[in-house]
């Protein structure tokens, strides 16, 4: 273990002598992490690496910032107190010399749909302010404040459309598709199904209707009223007898499908019913507003000639464009103006100068929006802070990869202390100090290898970072000649957002990386317009593709209750072992006893989620250990029954790595866990709850679902960015897969910035030049030895160096 007392104490502020110029950790437990110690100096940019589940993550968020939070929360209230009893401190025996901390991370909460560039970097404030004291009024009317240019608030927003700029709307054509049908053959085809559909259809047979003459054949305003009535009769019916159940009559509500599509378009929580009440609504720009989202008065009022809707239409560089040249008058004007355009400076530096202020944040990349927070917070203007970021890097092109740090070089030099979980070896190059954690993941991982200058790392024979972080760029020519495609599909004159009559061919049976600059439009091409064209042609004779698998990087579940052994199916198999075994017979037990998702043989305190949530005012979310169960899930009855020794809450304790021994004479276990080690996931827990999980490691898990099912099928593969998350040593891994895949004779796209795996594909299609309006069009597309010589593309320069040219 390497150690440097002898660090720098960073600039001199009064009392600076007197406090310890290190961070410094002793006995860290958190997870995988073996009693771990380690003194980090502050004030530099340290950079923690590792490879995927080594415990990086572990020690920089697990243990740092939460430490960092949990000494917050001190400071703060005698009841934010209470909580952190509850919410537990990290485990870990001391740490010292730490700072308050501001975290930054990937897999925070999913913004909602009325947050977008503007709320989360707070620009929206600032440009409403503009508006409200230095707009330009029509004569006579009279000021208005800022809050009624929000479309969020009451005073602002669009009364026909609640600030929300679209109506929805259904039609009859959209609730019956086929008028030929009877109302009992289904001829509503917004109705649910099942039961509830059934019971619609009895009511209306009760209230009178002729549910067996075809729909077309009805009097007019009787379609009328079953569409559309805002009416909710209660009747009483009486089910036909069905000789195998005896069923009474009840009372039943009729609702109109208007009402019911509506109903389920603004309330549920289910994605899939949104989905299909989605199928049966017109979404349209609302008539009052135009789609601007806010009152007659707030648009009447103008700046530079321009409504506020149209100012935050604008990509942020033209709207500082637009505040450099506009004339200001008064000193309201200036100010505002001058601190709008301070605000949209580091925006523009972390290379998203091409959004604009009402892109609405779910459409934004994890990495946008990371780095708007980040770009949010060097406005802030703290010092003496330590920053835990999570991968900064990720969904950046290696020429954006500059700027970023800048950024964080800028951070450390006011004064602040930057901590970054990061696999880039390019930000790994430039840090300050290193912190190596291994040697592998889970189990086999939890140590610091080394802690010191990036450049004494080579001498870590055990480090897995050192290796490629100190290999010599040989030239990488492809161990294999580049495969010849077996067809291809191609997308003409592509309009869609920034892409503007794009023509592109993606050939099919070979290995295709997408690349260029962050917002250049590479998501678009292959998420929305490639997926929507294949998803049409599937099925048609004479297309080669057969299913289509897009493989994305959103979460498994977004509850602990959904985890790894229940997305791939293995839970089921693990419980049917349980019902076996001869203490659950004799008790009469069914599988539903090993679920932690039904009552029965769940712990109730928590009702089998081993965590119950911890609500704070003013901060996101936590979970803490069940006081119940002790994070078990299960009653102490249920854990009385053994397979092969191991209950059934330590069998979820186990890693995919122990679970491959453990279940070797399963069949339809072994196939499931094999194809989450060949992807390098043999650390994670069966029951890691998808809470903990990273976007790249839910891509992977959908990935190993997929593999372990494949198919015959000439199947499309879609992943956006598969590397996000993965050190080098496991990037290796998993272009092994994608190979394997493709020659099964499947065709894999990725949108990928990572040069090893461009400079491994068969076929590179370069997006660009630039981003937002500067980019969605083809700049270059072939072998990658061919883009890496284009003068046109700007990742050429990165791709060449990969190769080796």
């Amino acid at each position: 273990m390497h150690h440097s007392p002898d660090v720098p104490a960073g600039p001199e502020r009064p009392g600076a002598a007197a406090r310890d110029p290190c961070v410094r950790v002793r006995g860290a437990r958190e997870h995988n992490l073996r009693g771990v110690d380690v003194d980090i100096p502050r004030d530099t940019l340290t950079v923690f690496t590792g490879v995927s589940g080594s415990g990086k993550s572990s020690l920089a968020f697990g243990t740092l910032y939460a430490e960092a939070q949990r000494r917050y929360f001190e400071s703060v209230a005698p009841y934010a107190r209470r909580l952190i009893h509850q919410i537990g401190a990290p485990k870990v025996d001391s740490v010292t010399g730490l700072p308050p901390a501001v975290s930054l991370e990937q897999r925070r909460s999913a913004p909602g749909s009325r947050s977008s560039v503007g709320t989360v970097t707070l620009l929206s404030n600032s440009l409403r302010m503009l508006y409200s004291r230095a707009g330009t009024y029509p004569p006579g009317a009279e000021r208005l404040d800022s809050d009624a240019f929000s479309p969020n608030t009451a005073a602002g927003a669009c009364p026909s459309c609640h600030g929300l700029g679209r109506i929805h709307r259904t039609s009859e054509e959209l609730l019956v598709p086929d008028p030929g049908l009877s109302i009992r053959q289904g001829a509503v085809a917004a109705w649910p199904g099942a039961w509830q559909g059934k019971n619609l259809r009895d009511i209306l047979e009760v209230l009178g209707h002729d549910v067996d003459r075809p729909w077309r054949e009805l009097p007019a305003k009787d379609r009328e009223w079953i569409l559309f009535t805002e009416e909710q009769p209660v009747v009483t019916v009486h089910p036909v007898r069905d000789a195998a159940r005896i069923q009474r009559p009840y009372q039943g509500t009729y609702t109109s499908a208007h009402r019911y599509v509506m109903r389920t378009f603004a309330d549920t929580k289910s994605a899939t019913l949104r989905a299909r009440a989605e199928k049966f609504l017109t979404d349209a720009p609302c008539p009052a507003c135009a789609g601007r989202r806010l009152r007659p008065e707030a648009l009447a009022v103008t700046f530079a000639g321009r409504t506020i809707a149209e100012t935050a239409a604008l990509a942020l560089s033209d709207l500082d464009r637009l505040l450099a040249t506009a004339p200001l008058e008064g000193e309201a004007a200036r100010v505002l103006a001058g601190d709008l355009r301070a605000r949209i400076a580091p925006v523009a530096e972390l290379g998203l100068g091409y959004l604009s202020l009402d892109r609405t944040a779910p459409s934004l990349s994890a990495g946008e929006l990371q780095r708007l927070r980040l770009a949010t917070q060097l406005r802030s203007g703290l010092f003496g802070v330590v920053y835990v970021l999570d991968e900064p890097s990720a969904g950046l092109h290696p020429a954006d990869t500059e700027a970023l740090l800048g950024v964080l070089e800028r951070l450390k030099r006011a004064g602040n202390t930057v901590f970054v979980v990061e696999h880039q070896l390019d930000v790994v190059r430039r840090a300050d100090w290193v912190v190596d954690v291994g040697p592998l993941a889970g189990e086999h991982g939890g140590r610091v290898l080394y802690s010191g200058p990036p450049g004494e790392l080579a001498a870590v024979a055990e480090s897995a970072t050192a290796r490629h972080l100190f290999a010599p760029a040989a030239p990488r020519g492809r161990e294999r000649p580049p495969r010849a495609a077996s067809g291809a599909v191609r997308l003409t004159g592509v309009d869609r957002h920034n892409l503007r009559g794009v023509d592109v061919e993606f050939p099919l049976g070979v290995f295709t990386a997408v690349t260029g600059v962050s917002g250049s439009g590479k998501s678009t091409l292959v998420g929305q317009v490639l997926a929507g064209e294949v998803a049409g042609r599937l099925g048609e004779a004479d297309f080669p593709v057969r299913r289509l698998v897009e493989v994305d990087q959103k979460p498994i579940g977004r509850t602990p209750r959904s985890n790894l052994a229940t997305y791939t199916g293995l839970f089921d198999v693990v419980r049917r072992l349980f019902t076996a075994a001869p203490e659950s017979r004799e008790r009469g037990w069914k599988a539903g006893r090993f679920s932690f998702n039904v009552p029965g043989g769940r712990c109730e305190t928590c009702q089998g989620e081993g965590f119950v949530s911890v609500e704070l005012l003013f901060l996101p979310r936590t979970y803490a250990p069940c006081p119940g169960c002790a994070g078990a899930r299960y009653n102490p009855e249920t854990l009385e029954v053994r397979y092969a020794g191991l209950n059934i809450a330590e069998v979820l304790g186990l890693t995919v790595e122990a679970a491959a021994g453990f279940f070797a004479e399963v069949p339809a276990a072994a196939r499931s866990l094999r194809a989450l080690e060949d992807i390098g996931l043999g650390y994670l827990r069966l029951g890691q709850p998808a809470t903990e999980l990273s976007g790249g490691e839910a891509q992977r898990i959908k990935l190993a679902t997929e593999l372990q099912r494949l198919r015959r099928d000439h199947t499309l593969y879609l992943l956006d960015e598969p590397t996000t998350g993965l050190h080098p040593a496991d990037v290796r891994v998993l272009l092994r897969q994608l190979h394997g895949l493709v020659d099964a004779g499947h065709s894999v796209v990725v949108v990928e910035h990572d040069m090893e795996v461009v400079a491994e594909a068969d076929w590179v299609i370069d997006l660009g030049p630039g981003g937002g309006a500067e980019g969605g069009r083809i700049t270059a597309a072939g072998p990658p030895p061919a883009v890496a010589a284009s003068p046109d593309a700007r990742t050429a320069p990165y791709l060449a160096r990969a190769l080796g040219l």
